[in-house]
């Protein structure tokens, strides 16, 4: 089995090179210009723009081919007060630029909208913000040329009292988006309310490839072990084929997310670093039905955590582990 290892957003390692770069809504507001204001927000993306190419190249250079880029490219993006205008008009280079490098060196990019994009909310006006923020990481995606082997990470969202209501409410709104957005989707086990049992059989039915997260699944199970679920998750990704331009038999390889928590009273916030035992022994029971897999590293010293558990297999080497890359190992 390869194992690739990515991490999330920021570095640890490249200075001054945050993709986040933002601006407030009270702070657009002071300036009395409203186009100039506009202008400076296209400044500040394309500066993020810029540091995302930065990030990508410290990765190529790292031999790190998975990535998530950060939600906050382009500030106020989504605002309501900012509808009419469309950003992605003075952004076409940077982002074409940003593409063009991912699609070169063959990296697995995505982005995880945040917790406010829920599907199965009952609230009609939270329907559509969520859906107008998918539409806007996939129109990123689509600027950045990128098909549909990106994806836009999702979880279900609140149960809302009921979780079974809620679980149907996101299968009917899900049903109901346009195909091309459908096919950017992912939905990843949370570690409070939807666990990755409940969270699988929804997967089943909207056919979503499923992101098993193991941390969550360690606070958040109905009593089976994360690798008893792993045939049943490896089929909801048999289904997604890349897009026209490329052969029907290219599958996406199943990607997980890995975490260790924070302390014994914080279990379900992120550690610095992830704890090599509990991934190991995941990785081990699924080898032999898994030929490859995509580990998203979801720590808080991003990169440089991605580095230190690189550091943990390099001890293992020759106990069943081979170290292909700097972010690569056989099993």
């Amino acid at each position: 089995m390869i194992v690739r290892f990515g991490y999330v957003a920021m570095s640890m390692v490249v200075a001054n090179a945050s993709p986040s770069k933002t601006m407030t809504m009270a702070s657009f507001n002071k300036i009395e210009d409203r186009e100039a204001a506009i202008r400076k927000l296209e400044r500040i993306a394309a500066e993020n723009l810029h540091n995302t190419l930065r990030l990508l190249r410290h990765n190529l250079a790292s031999d790190i081919k998975v990535y998530r880029f950060s939600s906050k490219l382009i500030p106020l993006a989504t605002h309501g007060d900012l509808a009419d205008w469309d950003p992605f008009a003075a952004l076409v280079p940077s982002f074409q630029e940003v593409g063009d490098f991912v699609k070169k060196h063959g990296m697995r990019v995505s982005f995880h909208p945040d917790h406010f994009t829920v599907l199965s909310t009952p609230r009609e006006e939270v329907l559509r913000s969520s859906i107008r923020d998918l539409m806007h990481h996939k129109a990123m995606l689509d600027a950045m040329g990128l098909d549909a082997r990106a994806k836009n990470n999702i979880h279900i969202g609140g149960a809302y009292g009921d979780k079974k209501k809620a679980a149907e409410r996101f299968i009917v709104n899900t049903e109901a988006l346009p195909p091309e957005l459908l096919q950017r989707i992912t939905l990843e086990n949370d570690d409070k309310t939807f666990t990755a049992v409940e969270t699988l059989e929804v997967c089943k039915k909207t056919s979503l490839p499923m992101v098993l997260d193991i941390h969550h699944h360690w606070v958040n199970n109905d009593g089976e072990a994360p690798w008893e679920l792993w045939e049943d998750i490896l089929e909801t990704w048999k289904t997604i084929y890349a897009q026209a331009d490329s052969s029907p038999e290219e599958v996406l390889p199943p990607k997980i997310h890995v975490s260790s928590p924070k302390n014994e009273k914080d279990i379900r916030s992120h550690a610095d670093g992830v704890v090599l035992e509990p991934l190991l022994d995941f990785l081990r029971h699924i080898a032999d039905r898994t030929p490859a897999i995509d580990v998203m590293i979801e720590a808080k010293r991003k990169d440089e955590a991605l580095f230190n558990l690189m550091k943990d297999f390099e001890k293992l080497a020759g106990e069943g582990i081979e170290i292909i890359d700097g972010a690569t190992i056989r099993m």
